[in-house]
């Protein structure tokens, strides 16, 4: 009984995940501007692998399994702030405006 528990909040943290993910990849082709897009990829990619690896860490065996799978996640959550931030300082520093509605453009 506890193992079919165990599964059914898995299947449901990875289709969690997944629907952050799907989210992240629409807002990238969908959002006008670099800001918004990597806003929304990042966010949601972060939101994404964190469930999936909650998921992943109620299926772990050991302490240590589960000790890597967050320092992992750790890990991706700090490059993704940080490559985002790079990449909105860069399009900054290039002169890419941010783009608005055609009437609050000056």
């Amino acid at each position: 009984m506890i193992d079919l528990l165990r599964d059914g909040l898995t299947i449901v943290l990875l289709l969690g995940g997944a629907f952050f993910f799907a989210a992240g990849t629409i807002g990238l082709l969908r959002f006008p501007d670099v800001y918004s897009r990597l806003h929304a990829l990042t966010k949601a990619d972060n939101v994404g692998l964190g469930l999936t690896v909650l998921a992943f860490l109620i299926q772990a065996d050991s302490v240590m399994q589960g000790l890597k799978l967050v320092l992992v996640w750790a890990l991706a959550v700090t490059a993704s702030a940080t490559i985002a931030n790079l990449f909105a300082n860069l399009a900054h520093r290039q002169g890419v405006r941010e783009w608005r509605k055609p009437e609050d453009r000056p």
